[in-house]
Order: structure tokens, then sequence, then C-alpha cells
């Protein structure tokens, strides 16, 4: 949203987080993290066979990492909030409900 439409100029200098406050539009990282952990509990409590579940608990590497950083997998920052049984506590969604606000808070903040 421009910030013409607002009626808010730059020289204003008025912080982003206000005119989403105003404007009651939520952060794009926000939004993303939100949706992120809503398809993996999604995806987990899936029953029906499909390879979904079985991608998000492969380990594709045998023995040693290169030196260096490691490679990030896609649930590594899941587990940071839900821990490593971060699939058994997807089975229940309230569970599940209870951690997605302080996985979003964190994944915001990472990025």
């Amino acid at each position: 949203m421009e910030r013409a439409m607002l009626g808010v100029s730059l020289r204003d200098r008025i912080r982003n987080v206000e005119i989403r406050r105003r404007t009651k539009v939520t952060h794009i990282a926000q939004r993303v993290a939100k949706l992120k952990w809503q398809w993996a509990g999604h995806i987990v409590r899936r029953k029906d066979g499909r390879w979904g579940p079985k991608v998000l608990e492969w380990q594709p590497r045998s023995g040693k990492r290169s030196v260096g950083r490691p490679p990030t997998r896609w649930t590594d920052d899941i587990k940071r909030v839900a821990c490593s049984r971060w699939i058994q506590a997807a089975q229940n969604r309230g569970i599940w409900n209870s951690l997605q606000k302080t996985y979003v808070q964190q994944w915001t903040s990472i990025g």
C-alpha cells in the first residue's frame, strides 16, 4: 500500500510498523511463517499414503557433512519451536495451534 494513499509522506518519518498497525495489514514475513506452519501440520496429519509426510521425515545425508556452514533443511526452524518430536505434536491440533504464535515470532525475528 502506498504511503500517498494514506496521506503520509516519507518526510513524516513514520515507521512501516506504525503504518501496518494503522492499516491492520499483516507483515508479509508473518503471513509466510503462519502459512508454512499450517501447511507443515496439514501435511504431517495426512494418512492417505502420499509422499508428503515421508519427505518431511527424510534424512538425505549419511556420514559427515562437508566443512563449512551446514545446509539447513526446511524443518530445522520448525524443530526449534516444537522440538524433534514435532510430527507427534502436529497430530494434536490444539498443541500445534498453540505453538504457532511462538513459531511466527521466532521465524520473523530471524528473517
